[in-house]
């Protein structure tokens, strides 16, 4: 027996030995990623050459489209920016985790440190984080009365509390770390990438893993562009709002190949996983404002890509918007996935790729999008779920399970069905030829509904009539 249990050693510590070098290469393979996820603002579904766009010039996310997995299916959680934001940072739904509106300057509502957020998560993993850009997550920004990106678990930040101001143009209202910056030279989403790009350089620790949110200002209101991104399209001399939307989606192209040609410089391309979405669709009526050329009010021009709808809306042209994903290895080069995706779904993914598990306290409304990167779909729990509080009366609340899609009115008496496979711009309504479908789902929007609004705060009620 003695010798029956030396020999199992003996062959044990042999076959270490033979396999030692590839278990240790296996385990560097499994190393966590570092992680990106770069958000657009106002970015619409139709707004990039490589979802169709005949007249943009887009051509590093088109090459980064190229380089992973292209989306036809990917939402935003909510039809405006903060409600969006908060969902990708959280797992929740927006009502669920209480930023159930756009947080303007001075308003009550904010993120609450009681919501776990992905960079939280992930500084637990040896992790580091930062944020740049764009915040809207609190009406008291860089103020101690609300949390600030470093409550979030954001190691670095600098940031706007809404859109930059004057305009993208020499923005005078960021903050770094507590800090107000003062007046800033150049645009933009150039000046929130060269800070991703100091903090990758100068600031990070290069043996950590990092956690990277870049969230531009662009092409949200109030737009200003760089004259080199205009040139392209000087077809459209006579039109300054079109030159000067066309050119802010140039501009913000330009400065996300700025971070992909960083991430290439230090060798991090192949062990990073680049998330691009959008918060949602885009402002405006896509035509402008005829009445004064060249005004703010005439530079949205943003294309949902012939869909329904537009910011604010429930239907699919205010959250449906694009959404591309890069991981080298991982992620076959060329693939276009067309399972649906949410916004909420970055923090299940972000949690997974880094083997971190799911808070088991509270209700996440993710899924993983993990097996969608490969075109399988995704099992969840919970469905997608959309209530924009200042859309349309009848576009308030809305529900997806698989190709079909419920779209209730404000006070959820009213539902249209849509078949989203055979009518992705929602011309018809299926009610009616469908009305065992319509009324199950309505009855099942309801009841998520309830759950929904019954587990955030109650900040909502004070404009529920509205």
């Amino acid at each position: 027996m003695t010798r029956i249990a030396n020999s199992k050693a003996t062959l044990a510590a042999l076959l270490l030995a033979l396999l030692g070098p590839s278990n240790q290469a296996e385990g560097q393979d499994q190393a966590p990623p570092n992680i990106v996820v770069f958000l657009a603002d106002d970015l619409g579904w139709g707004d990039l050459a490589c979802y169709g766009n005949p007249v943009m010039k887009t051509p590093n996310l088109d090459r980064f489209a190229s380089q992973g997995v292209r989306f036809t299916q990917c939402y935003a959680a909510c039809g405006v920016c903060s409600p969006s934001r908060s969902a990708i940072l959280t797992g929740r739904t927006p009502y669920r985790n209480g930023v159930f509106r756009w947080i303007s300057e001075g308003h009550e509502v904010h993120l609450r440190t009681s919501e776990v957020t992905s960079a939280e998560l992930l500084k637990g993993r040896g992790y580091q984080t930062c944020h740049v850009g764009k915040w809207h997550l609190n009406g008291l920004f860089n103020s101690p009365e609300q949390p600030q990106p470093d409550a979030h678990g954001f190691d670095h930040w600098l940031a706007t509390q809404n859109n930059a101001d004057p305009s993208h143009k020499d923005p005078t209202n960021f903050v770094r770390n507590g800090d107000p910056v003062g007046p800033m030279e150049g645009f933009s989403a150039p000046l929130v990438v060269g800070e991703a790009i100091d903090w990758l350089r100068d600031a990070r620790d290069g043996d950590a893993p990092f956690y990277l949110q870049v969230w531009t200002h662009e092409p949200h209101l109030p737009i200003e562009s760089d004259p080199r991104f205009m040139a392209p399209y000087e077809e459209y001399t006579d039109q300054p709002g079109v030159l000067q939307h066309h050119g802010n989606v140039s501009q913000l192209d330009h400065a996300f190949g700025l971070l992909m040609e960083e991430l290439d410089r230090q060798g991090l391309s192949d062990s990073t996983l680049v998330l691009f979405t959008s918060d949602n669709g885009p402002e405006g009526t896509g035509e402008g404002d005829p009445d004064d050329p060249g005004s703010q009010r005439d530079r949205t021009r943003g294309s949902t890509g012939g869909l329904r709808g537009r910011k604010r809306d429930d239907f699919e042209g205010g959250i449906r918007v694009p959404g591309i994903a890069r991981w080298p290895g991982r992620i076959e080069p060329g693939t276009v996935s067309d399972v649906p995706v949410i916004g909420s779904d970055i923090f299940a993914t972000v949690c997974e790729v880094a083997d971190v598990p799911l808070p088991d306290d509270r209700t996440i409304d993710g899924a993983s999008m993990v097996p969608a990167f490969s075109g399988e779909p995704i099992e969840r729990s919970v469905p997608m779920y959309w209530r924009t509080h200042i859309s349309s009366p009848d576009s308030r609340v809305a529900m997806r399970e698989g190709d079909w899609k419920v779209v209730g009115n404000v006070d959820l008496t009213e539902f249209l069905l849509f078949n989203l496979a055979d009518d992705p711009e929602e011309t018809t309504d299926l009610s009616d030829r469908h009305p065992d479908r319509s009324r199950e789902m309505a009855e099942r929007l309801v009841r998520l509904n309830a759950s929904v609004l019954g587990d955030g705060p109650d900040w909502w009620k004070k404009e529920a009539s509205r």
